[in-house]
């Protein structure tokens, strides 16, 4: 069984950074794309960043330059820097992800990391 762990959420002031990481594990042949996504009260979860095993990492227009979308193959791990932190930057970030675990493509969701810019 597949699962995807979020970690590095947390309390930050406006400006600040926070690093997110996702961890996948269990049976994976293939990964063909991994997304960060979040979703704040009330509102539709939103893309924020994706990636695929050949392509750099593209973002969502509110990012400007701010987060940096990065991966370690070798851990099987995803990492989202966030930088420059706003208010508006609350939100439950989920991590997910198009993998191949038993011969065919499926879609993989982590539990979420809440994040939360306060001052």
């Amino acid at each position: 069984q597949v699962q995807l762990v979020e970690s590095g959420g947390g309390l930050v002031q406006p400006g600040g950074s926070l690093k997110l990481s996702c961890a996948a594990s269990g049976r994976i042949v293939r990964v063909a794309r991994v997304s960060w996504y979040r979703q704040a009260p009330g509102n539709q979860r939103e893309l924020v960043a994706t990636m695929t095993d050949v392509d750099d990492a593209n973002y969502a227009d509110f990012v400007n330059g701010r987060f940096t979308m990065s991966r370690d193959i070798s851990k099987n791990t995803v990492y989202l820097q966030m930088n420059s932190l706003k208010l508006e930057d609350t939100a439950v970030y989920y991590c997910n992800s198009v993998l191949n675990s038993y011969g065919y493509y499926d879609n993989y969701w982590g539990q979420g990391t809440q994040v939360t810019v306060s001052s």
